[in-house]
């Protein structure tokens, strides 16, 4: 994986715009970053990035990595003055497809291109190199950014045309929030039939009922480590999107209406910063 010598710049040192930047400058790549509280980014300016007060004037492309479509457009906004033509936005955030798509008409009438490019996996795969990425907009703009891929993730799937990448990682994040709530339920009934839980662990991963989360979230939840890996108020941000989206299309979602609840349930018990995993104290006091 080469390096580009021109400077790459990355808006937004949350856990995965911390891990992107992470893998940028292990690779060798220029980075100029900026987030709302500088102090994030001092260890990376330390490791050789550069602070950019206007990214989109000191680079051609910019990862985009922020908490919501909300906080998109609250960053990006005051920067349209300085979009020229050709740079190209890889925006990361999990967001409302509806405003990749306004975002993407935006950057169109001043000649740059906006792909929204969201990851599916956690901090931790994405800083392993192991993550998916989802990418939608324009293709030539996509197949541009061929060097810089490998840097986001193993598996790149181009997906179609503005909006349809985040559309997609809601149905990703669907299947995989139930996987892992899944995981939660199974070893709070095994925990309730009086069985053992790392044994239990061990005959799911072993039988037809395997999910990938059972491996990387299994463990957590049953030391009750619930150290961020993808915070659990983030995927509850994620499915109330689904359910936006699915009442906008006329369809019923009753396992993610369910999930939501419990989602809100961990919140209130004042886990919405934890891991994800934290989803099994819900399931435990049954609040949902």
């Amino acid at each position: 994986m080469t390096a580009s010598s021109a400077p790459i710049g990355v808006v937004g040192l949350g856990l995965m715009g911390t891990a992107i930047t992470e893998r940028l400058l292990e690779f060798g790549w220029t980075v100029r970053v900026w987030n709302r509280t500088r102090e994030k980014a001092e260890p990376f300016l330390a490791q050789g990035a550069q602070w950019s007060d206007r990214p989109f004037l000191d680079c051609d492309r910019i990862i985009v990595s922020l908490f919501s479509s909300d906080v998109v457009n609250d960053v990006l906004t005051p920067w349209l003055d300085d979009v020229r033509p050709g740079q190209i936005v890889i925006d990361t955030t999990t967001g409302d497809p509806e405003d990749g798509q306004r975002w993407a008409t935006e950057f169109s009438s001043r000649g740059a291109v906006y792909l929204d490019a969201p990851i599916s996996g956690s901090s931790e795969v994405t800083r392993r190199g192991e993550a998916t990425v989802i990418v939608s907009g324009d293709e030539a703009a996509y197949r541009q950014c061929e060097d810089l891929w490998p840097m986001l993730g193993k598996n790149i799937f181009h997906v179609g045309s503005s909006g349809a990448a985040a559309r997609m990682k809601l149905v990703s994040n669907l299947v995989l929030g139930l996987n892992r709530a899944a995981v939660a339920e199974g070893l709070v009934f095994a925990e309730a039939l009086g069985l053992d839980l790392p044994a239990t662990l061990q005959v799911l991963l072993g039988s037809a009922a395997y999910s990938r989360q059972m491996e990387t979230k299994g463990p957590k939840m049953i030391a009750g480590d619930f150290a961020v890996q993808a915070r659990l108020s983030q995927h509850l941000k994620d499915v109330r999107l689904m359910l936006r989206g699915a009442e906008a299309a006329g369809c019923t979602l009753s396992l993610t209406e369910t999930h939501c609840r419990l989602l809100e349930a961990a919140e209130r018990l004042g886990f919405g910063d934890a891991d994800n995993s934290a989803v099994i104290h819900a399931m435990r006091h049954r609040e949902a």
